[in-house]
């Protein structure tokens, strides 16, 4: 039987209230939301994935993370889904926004106003250049490519894409949509057949 987690009642959360919370707790705070994170398998699946694809060719000096928190500010420290990290500070933890080369988030059911608005805007604040959104949720899973503009710090989306995806940006990278769209949907499948 697992107990109920009782967490603190508050409005507005700051990166020092994260202290109070388990340490084995999935969060992450969003302008001040404390968000509690669940993932389901697709979403694993493709996170996995895109990290196997940016390890590919990735320089030295920089690393594909999973799952690694961000030090953005006093009301926020996000969790992107697979973020490419200069390797200056990782003994800091959370290490710095600024160290962030790439962050991307693969869409859930719950976060997609969350993935495609508030953290596109907190990245593109701290300064983030490369930013991609990968929705899992459609018919073909998607990727929309964001490109900070320097003046406003904002994201223009370069392109959105549901076939192979490559880019030289932050260097060279390639996605298989469709080979994830395939994978994923047999996954669906055999787990409708088992029902």
């Amino acid at each position: 039987m697992t107990a109920a987690l009782s967490l603190p009642q508050r409005e507005v959360w700051t990166v020092g209230d994260l202290a109070e919370l388990p340490p084995d707790l999935p969060y992450e705070l969003v302008n001040g939301r404390l968000i509690l994170l669940s993932p389901g398998f697709v979403h694993q699946f493709v996170c996995g994935e895109v990290f196997v694809a940016l390890r590919h060719n990735c320089p030295a000096g920089y690393s594909p993370v999973l799952d690694l928190s961000l030090d953005v500010g006093r009301y926020s420290e996000p969790r992107p889904d697979v973020v490419v990290m200069d390797t200056s500070h990782i003994d800091q933890h959370p290490p710095p926004v600024e160290d962030a080369v790439l962050a991307v988030e693969v869409v859930s059911k719950d976060s997609k106003v969350r993935d495609v608005y508030d953290k596109a805007g907190m990245y593109a604040a701290a300064g983030v250049k490369h930013y991609w959104v990968i929705d899992p949720l459609g018919d073909k899973i998607s990727l929309a490519e964001h490109v900070l503009e320097p003046k406003p710090r904002r994201y223009a989306i370069a392109r959105q894409t549901t076939d192979r995806f490559t880019t030289d940006e932050p260097y060279p990278i390639t996605i298989d949509l469709p080979a994830l769209t395939a994978r994923r949907d047999a996954f669906l499948a055999r787990a409708k057949l088992a029902e």
